[in-house]
């Protein structure tokens, strides 16, 4: 870790030190303050995501400095990251480990007045890359050359496989796996299977062109999107058939987060034009170090009958459902669905009280969901075969979804002294 001072550590009491420029020692003592986890479940959770949220925070500790804290579990620095901007304001880590039934305790120390430079592995990324310096002609970009921004309004020009955006649209990861979304009208979300655990999108589609759709070192897209819901994407069901979201008067895309352990995009369809009429939709996705969930929230600004979202349909796949006993139930399947021909699974994690029905269309197995004052959220997930330690059996796969779900229905207890 590095810091502005020159560290010194009192077991049981957190001091630093640091010379000034004249020589003299001063001493800084930061404050602290414990907190409390507590695993209500009977087995062992890993890479647990933790929100101390901004609102509580500054309640309990008014002087908290979102740029000068650490966490610690023990005498062991836990990663962590401040939330300025999204959904999950506050201050964000995630927990290595935590036993069955445990509680443990973790101290934050914080310096109310200066920052503390930390250096931590980023094991999530979310980023958003467009052309410049070239131009639309027929609907396609031509020349120019990519750069990563915070945030986009889609031009009018930009539709499918305009070459605008690398790989057509934001993209987000953990050190498990990558998603993408097409920010045009298919709004499908897709899947980049990773062969290893670093960040991998800021290299993928660099040569203008879909190349990511072979193997390559660092691993490949891996599912055939096409006219389905791909995995988790969005949708309502209208006449039988889940429909994305296609006709909008305009898109916007923005990195809310960026972080080691946490990272996010807020996305808004403004005037999606469904049945009942026209509504702004908004969207924020979000992915944690040491999962492969995506969590999804929608906000809809008027009254929406229902959501949809689901699971491409492919013969070499076998559907699974499950967690009808829990909170949080799922949809999933698993099989040789992969681009590869290898064993890929794909699941959505919906609230049993707000399932209408599980139902099909000609291309996706779809769960039809009730919102709950124009809002829903929901998780999605991919497990391929060739990641680092990957889901090689469809055994292994179903004990992840069952996993998943008591973890999802019995959130870990979190109290802030």
């Amino acid at each position: 870790m590095k810091n502005k001072y020159l560290f010194t550590c009192l077991l049981g009491v957190f001091a630093f030190s640091f010379f000034s420029c004249s020589g003299n020692k001063e001493e800084v003592v930061l404050k602290n303050f414990d907190i409390s986890i507590n695993n209500p479940l009977d087995v062992d959770r890993m890479d647990a995501f933790v929100l101390l949220t901004e609102e509580e925070l500054f309640e309990k500790h008014p002087d908290f400095n979102p740029e000068g804290f650490i966490v610690y579990q023990k005498n062991v620095e836990i990663p962590s990251q401040y939330n300025s901007e999204g959904l999950d304001r506050g201050l964000a880590f995630v927990l290595p480990f935590i036993a069955a039934k445990e509680t443990l305790t973790l101290t934050i120390s914080y310096d109310k007045d200066a920052p503390i430079d930390r250096e931590y592995p980023k094991r999530t990324q979310a980023e958003l890359s467009h052309k410049f310096d070239g131009k639309f002609e027929d609907r396609k970009y031509i020349g120019g050359e990519f750069r990563n921004v915070d945030e986009l309004h889609v031009p009018a020009e930009h539709t499918d496989h305009s070459w605008y955006i690398r790989y057509e649209g934001p993209g987000w990861e953990s050190d498990k796996v990558g998603y993408r979304f097409y920010l045009d009208w298919r709004n499908g979300v897709d899947v980049f299977g990773k062969k290893v655990t670093e960040n991998v999108l800021q290299n993928v589609g660099q040569d203008g062109f879909d190349s990511y759709h072979e193997m390559s070192g660092w691993g490949m897209d891996v599912l055939k999107v096409a006219k389905s819901l791909g995995v988790g994407s969005i949708a309502t069901f209208e006449n039988g058939l889940a429909r994305r979201v296609d006709v909008t008067d305009s898109l916007y895309a923005g990195i809310t987060n960026n972080g080691v352990v946490y990272s996010s995009i807020l996305t808004k369809y403004h005037g999606w034009d469904i049945e009942s009429g026209k509504t702004d939709l908004s969207s924020n996705l979000s992915i944690h170090a040491g999962t492969r969930l995506t969590k999804q929230v929608l906000n809809s600004s008027a009254p929406i009958e229902n959501f949809a979202t689901g699971l491409i349909k492919d013969k070499k796949a076998e559907l699974i459902t499950g967690g009808e006993d829990q909170v949080y139930g799922y949809l999933a399947t698993y099989g040789k669905q992969s681009l590869n021909d290898d064993n890929l699974g794909i699941v959505v994690f919906f609230k049993n009280d707000q399932k209408i029905e599980i139902t099909e269309d000609p291309f996706s197995h779809v769960v039809v969901l009730k919102p709950e004052g124009n809002a829903l959220t929901y998780y999605f997930a991919a497990a391929w075969e060739l990641e680092p330690d990957g889901i090689t059996e469809i055994d292994d796969f179903k004990a992840y979804l069952d996993k998943t779900v008591k973890e999802l229905s019995n959130p870990l207890k979190v109290s802030m002294k």
